[in-house]
């Protein structure tokens, strides 16, 4: 059993590196610098979603909301932008992430609402927001400065990239270096014994489902920026693939386990599968089976890992 607490850190690079090699015999066109240029591109999304639901399961929780929230953050801010200007729909963009994260936080640190029930709500309304101020119909009017953070380079390297990047470190420095890092282990790994230790326990539980829904309100923005529209209905399932990579990165769902090095690497795997699968031609809906068997093989590593 002591393999699957190593999981994270030994046999998930070894499975990433495994996958490699057979998609690249597999096919002639998946091991080369276009096509990890693609993966990273199109995995830059579910990275920032991920690395935002990695601070709070850490602290105890998770977040069902950030499909949903994906989805109303870019319709808003193309809308804002097409009738006002790109900064404030930027900035409304954004804004929109950090209130839903502080509703979703109030209600499980405050009111006590399970994180399942809480979040699960928060969906329904961001979804039902999204597709009430859209009217269900795409915002196909966004300026070309917000469709280069979608569809932009530099150095060759898509901006997408750099952002998810820049983010990572940001958030690795503030979870590993920081006091705040330090309480949201404490809170996930003993709530009781965080609070009795002068922690502030409602305040980090809050911060970590904030940090969540803006990082959801960024991936929002960047597929909206990518597809050069406002489209309520795009994130269905983000907050499954999301969970999936964290838990595949060694996360618990217990909390108090984790970071954010796993979450990429599941992230990365996810990717790599998914880009395979396309590459060999296997059709979307027997990709939709085998995406849920990685789901449930993430949940049974979680299993295993709370009976060690």
């Amino acid at each position: 059993m002591k393999g699957i607490r190593q999981w994270h850190r030994y046999y998930l690079p070894a499975t990433l590196l495994l996958l490699l090699v057979v998609l690249s015999v597999l096919n002639e066109h998946f091991l080369t610098v276009a096509n990890f240029r693609n993966v990273l591109y199109q995995a830059s999304v579910l990275a920032i979603v991920s690395i935002g639901m990695t601070f709070v399961i850490i602290g105890g929780g998770f977040d069902l909301s950030v499909g949903s929230l994906l989805a109303l953050a870019g319709s808003l801010a193309a809308l804002v932008m097409s009738e006002v200007s790109f900064a404030v729909g930027l900035l409304g963009g954004l804004l929109t992430g950090i209130l839903f994260g502080l509703a979703n936080g109030l209600l499980v640190s405050k009111l006590l609402v399970s994180p399942f029930i809480a979040t699960l709500g928060t969906l329904v309304v961001a979804r039902g927001l999204a597709l009430a101020i859209t009217g269900g119909a795409t915002v196909a009017t966004v300026p070309e400065e917000f469709a280069y953070l979608g569809t932009g380079t530099v150095a060759g390297v898509p901006i997408a990239v750099l952002v998810t990047a820049a983010a990572f470190l940001v958030m690795l420095v503030l979870l590993r270096f920081t006091p705040f890092g330090l309480k949201v282990y404490a809170v996930g790994g003993n709530r009781e014994a965080a609070r009795l230790a002068g922690i502030k326990v409602d305040r980090v539980v809050t911060a970590t489902y904030v940090i969540s829904g803006l990082l959801a309100a960024m991936g929002g923005l960047i597929v909206a920026a990518r597809v050069r529209s406002g489209q309520p209905t795009v994130g269905v399932f983000m907050e499954l693939f999301a969970i999936a990579a964290v838990v595949l990165g060694g996360a618990s769902l217990r909390g108090g386990e984790g970071g954010l090095g796993g979450t990429i690497l599941g992230v990365l795997l996810i990717g790599f599968l998914q880009n395979g699968l396309n590459l060999l031609d296997v059709h979307s809906y027997w990709q939709q089976v085998v995406v849920g068997v990685v789901f449930i093989g993430a949940a049974s590593l979680e299993v295993l890992r709370q009976r060690t």
